[in-house]
């Protein structure tokens, strides 16, 4: 009987089970047989092993720090005795050549490898003095640190205390009546036209700040000089150019109480310069009062404290310093930025501080206890510009990507981010005034307008008005025939100035305001 092909198995293996095989006709039991789990196989696995090895070791060479300077390259392959150049080597591949060589030296020595950023030479440090450099770490102060960090605290819990009664205030002010503020102010400020421009210096102009009481204009160039303008004739005071610095400026503050109860014989502004000091000046002299020394790198922004004793500076030196007007000497020199700190700015309440650099990173300081408590990472280019609000909580930083992102200090991270201008943004300033909207009739008990709006500059020529409470634009002002540098905001509610990269000084105004 034939059987069909599929069922052979099986016939095969029930004949097995009845009758088995004997072992002594070569037969050979299914039990017997042993397991081998402990073998290799060759041909694709061995080539998926080697790809993942290569994989691993990219993964370690990246994060190997290596200069992009093609001097500071060629020291570090000296220093580690490779040849500084290969023929037919561009800079990229002798860039890459250095970093294969600190791994392979990481490899052969189970070493971290890192490169010093000033002066691009290699160093090694074993796995225990890595852990260290990660720790949080802490620089030593004297006793005037410390009795000032007690003098802010005491200041800063006051003037807290005043804004949150205010906020509480105003926050029981009816809403349709709030919105018809809000109304009123972006009608106001979308008649904003240019009313003058003032040519003060013969390179570019790159910082501009209104006196506190709005009638003076403080410019500062690259020239090293400082006119101070009149508002809003932009005619010279009578002190017209200050002089002192011999390089570039890179920023200018005026005293809280400059032009109002200071007096003109005494500290009234504070301007950092590119000769690695800071100067201050009267009203009542062409020459500075004093210069404050200790930055090893060009001066940029710098900032009053609110109560008027100290100063804040930034720095190309990586780092941002603290000084007493009153002693003028250097309470506290603060790291933490991995490049140049270009801008600086303190909180109202004169508890905080933000500072922020060429590394793309802003970080919030507490003066009262030294620490960061909150870290700007969001930016993917350099941050040129920062301001706090008025209101104590909300910071704005403006950036190299064109962009400027607002922070939220209570909820500690970006609330908003503007895509601002086609081009570098190279200052923000807040409306940080008492003034009302010219010509406008404020409702009883309405909100103070600090805090409304925000102005932006940016290498685009163009200087930009924001809403704070939904950060729309506004108003974009054109005129300058090249980039923007700077731009501020009057404390009255009544002028824009701003200044550029060609060498002139605009005021804008309302076509409607009444001069």
């Amino acid at each position: 009987m034939s059987v069909h092909p599929s069922r052979q198995g099986q016939l095969a293996e029930d004949r097995m089970s009845v009758d088995p095989p004997s072992p002594q006709g070569g037969g050979l039991y299914l039990d017997d047989i042993s397991l081998d789990n402990d073998y290799v196989m060759y041909g694709t696995n061995m080539k998926a092993q080697t790809y993942l090895e290569e994989l691993s070791r990219r993964r370690r060479a990246k994060q190997i720090a290596v200069p992009t300077d093609d001097l500071k390259v060629r020291a570090g392959l000296r220093e580690l005795g490779e040849p500084i150049t290969l023929f037919d080597e561009d800079k990229a591949d002798r860039r890459e050549r250095l970093r294969k060589v600190l791994l392979e030296r990481q490899e052969a020595a189970d070493e971290d490898v890192e490169m010093r950023s000033v002066t691009g030479s290699v160093r090694s440090v074993t796995g225990e003095e890595a852990e260290d450099e990660d720790e949080e770490f802490y620089t030593p102060g004297d006793e005037n640190i410390l009795e000032v960090r007690k003098q802010v605290a005491r200041y800063s819990l006051i003037c807290a205390r005043q804004r949150r009664a205010q906020q509480i205030k105003d926050a029981a002010f009816p809403l349709t009546k709030l919105v018809k503020q809000a109304r009123g102010l972006s009608e106001y400020l979308k008649t904003y036209a240019l009313m003058g421009t003032q040519f003060v210096a013969d390179r570019a102009v790159s910082s501009v700040r209104f006196s506190p009481n709005s009638e003076l204009i403080a410019a500062g160039s690259w020239t090293g000089s400082i006119r101070l303008l009149q508002v809003p004739t932009l005619e010279d005071d009578d002190i017209s150019i200050l002089r002192g610095h011999n390089d570039r400026i890179g920023g200018l503050a005026w005293h809280p109480e400059a032009t109002l109860s200071q007096s003109p014989n005494v500290v009234n502004l504070a301007s950092g310069g590119g000769d690695y000091t800071v100067r201050l000046w009267s009203l009542s002299q062409d020459t500075s009062l004093a210069t404050l020394q200790g930055h090893e790198g060009r001066v940029c922004r710098v900032a009053f404290h609110p109560s008027g004793r100290l100063l804040a500076s930034a720095s190309f030196d990586c780092t941002w310093r603290l000084w007493d007007l009153e002693m003028q000497q250097e309470l506290l020199m603060q790291e933490g930025h991995s490049k140049e700190v270009y801008c600086i700015a303190i909180q109202q309440d004169g508890a905080l501080v933000v500072s922020a650099g060429l590394d793309g990173i802003g970080r919030v300081w507490d003066l009262r206890t030294g620490r960061t408590i909150m870290v700007l990472d969001g930016h993917s280019r350099e941050i040129y510009g920062a301001d706090f609000s008025p209101d104590g909580y909300h910071i704005a930083t403006g950036s190299g990507d064109s962009s400027v992102k607002i922070w939220d200090v209570r909820k500690v991270r970006v609330s908003a981010t503007i895509p601002a201008h086609k081009s570098l943004v190279s200052d923000v300033r807040f409306f940080h005034g008492d003034g009302e909207i010219p010509g406008v009739t404020q409702e009883d008990g309405a909100p103070p307008l600090r805090g409304s709006y925000l102005a932006s500059s940016s290498y685009d020529g163009c200087v930009n008005v924001w809403k704070s409470d939904s950060w729309t634009l506004i108003k974009s002002l054109k005129g300058h025939a090249d980039k923007a540098m700077s731009v501020d905001i009057s404390n009255d509610c009544r002028f824009i100035a701003s200044s550029g990269w060609d060498r002139s000084v605009k005021l804008w105004a309302s076509e409607t305001i009444g001069l």
